[in-house]
């Protein structure tokens, strides 16, 4: 069964089509890869999911029901969240405090603390201190275990590899798969293309706003255009 159904979709900024009629398939449980170049539409595209654009068209349906036009606050209660590019943490908010924001729209729970506190024993360690002094690595960790607080079913992942040492991004990956062990669907939007591949089922690849490859990510990983284009190869 399909999680999330997207069918021409398109999204313009002004006079610039950014996207420009993508279909996209994401199975439940499945993790999907969306790799491409800077400009590419792929942020873009996650936003529009997200119900944080306003001017798209097409077809976008989750759980087999329609989601355009739904606020991003309302898809949040129906088990979606994003982690966005830049990790959008709140500066000033102790680590336990964005925590708790990301279980706004449902009665917190100490259960699912521990959870992510488990998950990243880092912020457990850190959880009074300001979100604003950790480290780029801790900050992503934190945008993750809070998107995680709200218990989605579908987590949508924004870049979250960029600007972080190597040993963090395997850190990083190590945890996103350990999510998709979990049951939550993925669709993760990555720079580091054979990473994403690699720990991928399914992926897209998305050049000028549409949608120019697809299949099984291994298939992509050995595929010559993917590996000339994005794997340096």
């Amino acid at each position: 069964m399909n999680l999330l159904e997207v069918r021409g979709l398109k999204v313009s900024y002004g006079g610039i089509n950014a996207v420009k009629g993508i279909d996209l398939d994401i199975s439940e449980g499945e993790m999907v890869a969306l790799i491409g170049s800077n400009g590419a539409g792929k942020t873009t595209t996650l936003k529009a999911i997200c119900g944080l654009l306003l001017h798209v068209t097409g077809e976008v349906r989750y759980c087999g029901n329609s989601i355009m036009r739904l606020p991003s606050y309302q898809l949040v209660r129906r088990g979606v969240a994003l982690v966005p590019e830049g990790r959008g943490i709140f500066g000033r908010l102790t680590v336990e405090e964005n925590l708790e924001m990301g279980a706004y729209c449902r009665v917190s729970d100490k259960q699912e603390l521990e959870h992510v506190y488990q998950m990243f024993p880092r912020l457990k360690e850190r959880r009074s201190q300001t979100a604003g002094t950790l480290s780029g690595g801790e900050q992503q960790m934190l945008a993750i275990g809070r998107a995680l607080m709200s218990r989605p079913k579908l987590l949508l992942l924004d870049e979250p590899s960029m600007g972080l040492a190597p040993l963090m991004v395997s850190k990083i990956f190590e945890t996103i798969m350990g999510v998709a062990k979990q049951g939550v669907t993925l669709l993760l939007v990555e720079q580091n293309a054979k990473l994403a591949l690699e720990a991928s089922q399914k992926a897209y690849v998305m050049d000028g706003g549409l949608i120019t490859l697809s299949g099984p990510a291994q298939d992509l990983l050995n595929n010559p255009r993917v590996r000339e284009a994005y794997l340096g190869e």
